[in-house]
Parts: structure tokens; sequence; C-alpha cells
């Protein structure tokens, strides 16, 4: 079952929370680094009002937006945005939201989404095009172990992967089989040096039912479980959504 949603107004989202018994809605929004983030609604307490006038939040607490002195910050859903949460204990409907000042109810200027926006609308206003597609190539690795840390007198990063070239010696319960992915040989191998084949199809699937057209996924050709699982692209604001989306689910 597919946990993308085609919402058009609030009256769907409200429909929908009340036939499909959803338990919470998950607020999102961005900061200005880049870090999604959230807190949740009761459903029970998901009225008309929340999309009219939205949720306050203390932007003074966010990284990169606002002063003490004038920390009300407002959020506004983006209806189509939402899907269900594949991983939380209870049903969760999570809506990606938008950034607005309360009193003079102008976007925030510094809200990503709003930023993604204003360049499309600039763009269009040119006349050099009217739309522009974005897609990212997103890959990323799969690691065992991570540990880092910087002290007073030392810093130091570590890593470690099942499948990593640097193992190739090491005495693995139930013995090295000896599968380990090359330096700069992890491009399409098949298991069992690829490691993670079914990993990534799992990902991918969650993925898809999430809304994203999954193109392709693969080994990339780096050792220690470097992968990249391609989706199809889109306008910017919503291939920004979708980065957020892949980032979240993986």
């Amino acid at each position: 079952m597919s946990s993308q949603l085609d919402f058009k107004n609030a009256d769907d989202v409200m429909k929908y929370i009340k036939d499909e018994d959803v338990v919470f809605v998950d607020v999102r929004f961005c900061d200005l680094p880049g870090v999604m983030q959230h807190f949740n609604v009761p459903a029970v307490s998901v009225d008309k009002a929340l999309f009219e006038d939205g949720q306050m939040f203390d932007g003074s607490s966010i990284r990169g937006f606002q002063a003490i002195h004038e920390s009300d910050m407002k959020l506004i859903p983006d209806v189509t945005s939402a899907y269900l949460d594949p991983f939380r204990a209870e049903k969760t409907l999570i809506i990606n939201f938008s950034i607005r000042d309360p009193f003079t109810d102008e976007p925030y200027s510094r809200d990503p989404r709003q930023v993604a926006a204003k360049a499309e609308a600039y763009l269009k206003s040119t006349g050099i095009a009217d739309t522009c597609y974005f897609g990212a190539e997103a890959e990323f690795y799969v690691f065992d172990d991570v540990r880092f840390d910087t002290t007073s007198n030392a810093g130091y990063y570590y890593v470690d992967s099942i499948e990593g070239k640097w193992n190739s010696g090491r005495e693995e319960e139930g013995g090295n089989l000896g599968y380990k992915t090359g330096y700069k040989s992890g491009y399409f191998p098949v298991p069992p040096v690829d490691h993670f084949a079914d990993l990534r199809d799992e990902m991918s699937l969650e993925l898809m039912n999430s809304g994203l057209e999954i193109e392709r996924a693969h080994h990339e050709v780096g050792t220690g479980g470097q992968a990249e699982i391609n989706y199809k692209f889109d306008t910017l604001q919503q291939s920004a959504d979708d980065v957020m989306k892949f980032k979240y689910i993986i």
C-alpha cells in the first residue's frame, strides 16, 4: 500500500485522518542550514484552524532564524506534500510546512521552501523559461560502525563496514569469506561482493511507497558500502522536498 497521498485541500486531509484512524500529524519544516525539524500534533486536535491559521513556534530556537525578542513564527501546511510515516509506531501523517511572519503573514525570507518558491517565480518572470527541473544524485554509505570525537587533546573519526577492503584480513565470526569490495572497484558488482543488494531493495520499496519514482539502485564505485538510488527529477521545491524525504527514509 502506497503511503504517498493525493490531497488537494484541508478537507481532504481531515477526511483521511478520520477515515484512516490517523493518530498524529507530524509537522515538518527545514532550518536554514538544511536540517529537517519536526513536532507532533495529535490528530484529534487537527481542525480547519491548523490549515488557515497555522502552528506557532519559537523561531529563536532554530538555527539561522529569529532573535529572541522577535521569536514568534508561523507554520502553514502544504497538503500536497503529505505522506504516511513508514517507521513510527502510531499511524502518523507527515506534512511539510512553510514558514510565515505571524504579524505580516508574508513568507519568511530564510525558509528554504520559500527561497525555492521565489527562485522558481523569478525564473518564470525573466521569460527564460517557465519551468526548471532538478534531479539529485543521491549517494550514501552503509556503515556498521561510526565513531568520532574532538577533545582538548585529541580528535578522530572511525568508520567500518563488513565489505570494506581494509577488512580482508580480519577474523570474522563463521570465518572471513573474503568477499570485500576493492578500492575503486565497487561499481555494479553482483552479490556476494555486493553485500547490500537486499537492503537497497527495501529502501527502494519504502521510497516508492512514499511517492518517489525510483529509476534504479546500485552499488557505487567506493568500497565500504557506497550506494546510489536514483529517482526522477522534478521542479525545484518539489525536488528539495524529495531530497528531505529520501534522507529521512534512508
